[in-house]
């Protein structure tokens, strides 16, 4: 039975056993690779990177071809986490490839907490040898970490075939892997509670915990906008327009916005929300990365809205 299944894998996939002779490796069954839930999964990860990806006009077609060189988790690990390594930013050999891989790889382990190897569902061979398997577990676990609010796809499992070649013959399994966790299940409930944003579960505690939190993000703002002569007394209505949030980002973030970029005075919806938009670029653009907020309910007085873009600055620049 278990070489019947080697032998039907191996005729679909065209796998060369003597390529991993003495190895372990896994592979997804070929219907799986099929099931519209991975292919879901596959594109809200694409989706995910050339979101996050975009100020640096890195475009990502396919998981498989466009991230074993190492170019794209660079990049990523710059952007989510603020990390800047010392190595090149385009490696065209084998040799180049592998080395930068194994750096930004060894410097996500220790951000993803992963210090037990067992843990680890990727390495630098597998990356660079284009495994899907590996590179999803990689992209899940890294959007767990660095952006929890991003909706992905829910339950994905794949059927893999575990081979094993030695001297004296071949050794399969298939085992059911999960790629994502059942939401609906009590133990990722909690976990789904971890990732909630904290401004939403401050939401739902009572109105005096609110208050206390307003009145020190104000406190904040007030203290950063003082040198320009400005004072915020309603968090909602005066970031509406626009202008003081992109007031406050260039006091924060050290950079003058050209007045011909926005409306100073703005006067109808239309420029309202250009001015906005044009914040939570330039929010996207210093690695602040606050996907589950529309610029229209900032515009519209949402306050839940209006605390994640404040408090994404309080929370980067309180301790400096």
């Amino acid at each position: 039975m278990e070489a019947d299944i080697f032998e039907y894998h191996k005729e679909e996939c065209s796998v060369d056993t003597e390529s991993f002779q003495g190895e372990r490796r896994k592979l997804i069954q070929p219907t799986s690779l099929k099931d519209p839930k991975l292919e879901k999964l596959k594109e809200a990860l694409v989706d995910w990177i050339n979101g996050t990806l975009k100020p640096e006009h890195i475009v990502v077609q396919s998981l498989e071809e466009d991230l074993y060189d190492g170019l794209v988790l660079h990049h990523l690990l710059s952007r989510l986490a603020n990390v800047h390594l010392p190595v090149e930013d385009i490696a065209l050999t084998i040799a180049a490839q592998t080395h930068k891989l194994e750096i930004v790889l060894e410097e996500l382990d220790k951000r993803l907490g992963l210090q037990d190897s067992s843990q680890i569902k990727w390495n630098t061979k597998l990356i660079h040898n284009k495994d899907l398997l590996a590179t999803v577990h990689l992209l899940v676990a890294m959007a767990r970490r660095f952006q929890r609010e991003l909706d992905l796809p829910s339950n994905v499992k794949v059927e893999v075939v575990t081979v094993e070649v030695s001297s004296s013959g071949i050794k399969s399994t298939v085992q059911t892997e999960v790629l994502t966790e059942d939401n609906n299940t009590g133990s990722d409930s909690s976990s789904s509670t971890e990732r909630e944003d904290p401004i939403e579960q401050l939401l739902k505690l009572e109105a005096h915990k609110v208050n206390t939190v307003k009145k020190a993000i104000l406190h904040f703002v007030n203290q950063n906008m003082s040198t320009v002569g400005l004072q915020v007394t309603d968090m909602d209505k005066q970031f509406a327009d626009g202008v003081i949030l992109l007031l406050l980002i260039g006091q924060l973030e050290g950079f003058f916005i050209p007045l011909c970029e926005f409306s100073l005075t703005p006067v109808n919806h239309s420029e309202m929300l250009h001015n906005v938009t044009l914040a939570l670029d330039l929010l996207n653009d210093v690695g602040l990365h606050l996907s589950s907020v529309n610029p229209q309910d900032i515009v519209s007085q949402d306050v839940a809205a209006t605390m994640k873009v404040l408090y994404a600055l309080f929370k980067k620049h309180k301790e400096k």
